[in-house]
């Protein structure tokens, strides 16, 4: 199946058994594999839950296709959990995970983090991604977003062809982003980290069930919506955020 064909199949139901959603995801990741040579494949990695099942994922598809090598791009703030780098750098070095790290290159002591949320994300989070897709040539990226934790994520398909931007920061080449576990949950997620015995930062142990930047991350309560511990400033301009090249 082609990476455009991927978008007609009928998104799966919250409800719909977890090992439906599955072998949707492996669906998905065939067709990455059917597309492009694994060196030009990475998955985007933040440390979080999600992105460590679609690194998982993509992780065990490789090997079920005795192929190799196992690529992904984190972006580094500077502004992020310490937890969080440090299940970064062991997970990458238990699973012989190709880490690139994208960092900003801006000066955070003088920089005004948070200030301003979209120029924050702009400089600090897209400008390197941006960067990092171009220098190691990445034709498909691999998020671990879902449907059901943002409104603006609803209506997002499996696989979109982002085109190139231009702008005076060098914009970002046209690339696939293709999103494996689109149609899963929260709890989900947690089903098959518990089931697979996966790695997780223990922030969620704290608290935290979405995983940002310090200054804009906080503890939600099991009662709030997942996100609810994200800045809201930022949360509104998400779909801003997207058409500027985050993921």
């Amino acid at each position: 199946m082609s990476l455009a064909a991927l978008n007609n199949l009928p998104p799966l139901a919250p409800a719909a058994p977890l090992a439906d959603k599955l072998a949707r995801s492996n669906t998905v990741l065939d067709a990455v594999l059917a597309a492009f040579a694994p060196a030009r494949v990475a998955v985007a990695y933040t440390g979080g839950k999600d992105s460590g099942v679609a690194l998982f994922l993509w992780r065990e598809a490789l090997a079920r296709a005795n192929s190799g090598p196992l690529r992904a791009i984190n972006i580094d703030t500077g502004c992020k959990f310490p937890q969080v780098m440090a299940l970064r750098d062991r997970l990458c070095a238990d699973w012989g995970v190709g880490l690139t790290i994208a960092r900003p290159q801006v000066d955070l002591s003088a920089y005004p983090v948070a200030l301003d949320k979209v120029s924050c994300c702009r400089d600090l989070k897209i400008i390197p991604l941006c960067k990092a897709i171009a220098y190691t040539g990445t034709l498909a990226l691999l998020t671990g977003i879902r449907r059901d934790e943002h409104p603006s994520r609803l209506a997002r398909p499996y696989a979109e062809l982002r085109a190139a931007t231009f702008d005076a920061a060098g914009g970002c080449p046209q690339h696939w982003q293709v999103n494996p576990i689109l149609d899963w949950t929260e709890m989900d997620a947690w089903a098959f980290i518990t089931g697979e015995n996966l790695p997780f930062c223990e922030l969620y142990l704290e608290g935290f069930r979405s995983l940002g930047c310090v200054p804009c991350t906080r503890p939600a309560g099991a009662d709030a919506d997942e996100r609810a511990g994200r800045d809201p400033d930022k949360e509104r301009q998400l779909e801003t955020l997207k058409s500027l090249g985050y993921f």
